[in-house]
């Protein structure tokens, strides 16, 4: 353990940006724990985070009392250590013979001055409470991510998932805007309605809880049986106690509690308007809606002025979606809520790159229902508009 004892003893400072003990023995003990540097009366002290079941325990100390415990911690349970800090980056594993390989290397300049000159928050001292601000950044490894196979245990993203690593920062930034309209005395309660194999759930759940410090709930719902036991098994792998996933259909599903946010990604089809429609009635604060196979409307509209467009299978099918979506904004507007379509992500990587993001405005009254005037002239009406209706 003494190459272990150096490597801490020469990174745990205030200039620490990331540290994680990971891949427990025995999980009854831990998942992971966590360190990071804060200012205590003044006096620089390191708060360690111990996830075990469903709490998590911590101790403020300084570092060389948390480097002892750290130390304890990998002689115990723990096979894995991540750390970042200062100039440099490393990575220690322990294999089942109890050998150690550390693997540590030099950071680039732009990393270098990413550590130098963070956002506030990320990799340097803080005031205990301070929330932290950073997106996730390439070279800086993170569990889910690597898990997930998106990264390499030392950060680097694979060729092949670069693009999901985009749209993965690309998400995160558009919960950053509107994280200022969740509730802060209270715990998040978040659905995330068709999350599939959850790359984006995870990393709402990082952002929020890892990042910045909210206490979350989010419950991803899926019709696969084999995604969710995997993605179950993964949560409980990070130690995600805040994040479960469960199978169940958009439109069956029902909720006890507060809903703070919903989020549809790629829904298909009418499964986006039912994620919708639960989002308005649960009286959401944000609603998140990246709609996937809008069929509906191409298959109703018709409009003698506009035939010349419409004879085109192609612009039809486009021209559809686009009428879809701009309705499902619409209906959000009219009950309350301040609607934008963004761009998801580059056209290059797929046309389903639009965004609906509904943000519902204190003392923002409803409007009046003039859509319809809209949908007779164009001969449709489309699932959300029916399930608004029958609510009002």
């Amino acid at each position: 353990m003494e190459e272990l004892k150096a490597l801490f003893t020469e990174l745990v400072n205030e200039n620490l940006s990331r540290l994680i003990l990971s891949n427990p023995i025995d999980r009854g003990k831990g998942s992971k724990v966590t360190v990071r540097p804060l200012l205590l009366k003044g006096e620089v002290r390191f708060q360690e985070a111990l996830y075990r079941e469903n709490k998590v325990f911590h101790y403020n100390g300084v570092a060389e009392e948390i480097i002892e415990r750290l130390l304890n911690y990998l002689k115990d349970n723990f096979r894995q250590a991540e750390i970042t800090g200062g100039e440099y980056q490393a990575v220690a594993l322990i294999s089942k013979k109890g050998r150690i390989t550390v693997k540590k290397k030099h950071l680039q300049k732009d990393e270098k001055d990413q550590n130098e000159n963070p956002r506030q928050g990320d990799g340097i001292l803080q005031a205990h409470n301070r929330t932290k601000r950073y997106i996730l950044k390439e070279g800086r490894p993170v569990d889910f991510l690597v898990g997930l196979g998106v990264q390499t245990p030392d950060g680097h993203v694979v060729k092949a998932k670069y693009d999901k690593f985009r749209q993965i920062n690309r998400y995160l930034e558009f919960i950053e805007d509107v994280i200022k309209k969740l509730p802060v005395d209270r715990p998040l309660y978040i659905i995330d309605f068709g999350c599939g194999k959850s790359y984006l759930t995870f990393a709402m759940y990082y952002y929020l809880h890892e990042m910045k410090e909210y206490e979350v709930h989010i419950t991803g719902l899926d019709l696969k049986t084999d995604v969710i036991e995997k993605c179950n098994a993964l949560a409980e792998q990070y130690g995600y106690t805040g994040l479960h996933f469960e199978k169940g259909d958009i439109s069956g599903y029902e909720c006890t509690h507060p809903v703070d946010m919903v989020v549809s990604l790629h829904a298909c089809d009418t499964a986006t308007d039912h994620a919708l429609e639960k989002a308005i009635r649960w009286n959401a604060g944000v609603i998140l809606a990246v709609p996937c196979c809008q069929h509906e409307v191409n298959r109703q509209i018709d409009n003698k002025e506009l035939e010349k467009i419409l004879k085109y299978g192609l612009i039809k099918e486009r021209l559809s979606a686009l009428i879809t979506d701009a309705i499902r904004a619409n209906l959000l507007e009219e009950m309350g809520y301040e609607t934008q379509i963004l761009e998801f992500i580059d056209m290059e990587h797929t046309p389903k790159n639009l965004l609906i993001r509904a943000v519902k405005r204190e003392g923002m009254r409803p409007k009046g229902r003039d859509i319809r005037k809209l949908t007779n002239f164009l001969h449709v009406e489309t699932t959300l508009q029916k399930l608004f209706e029958e609510e009002h």
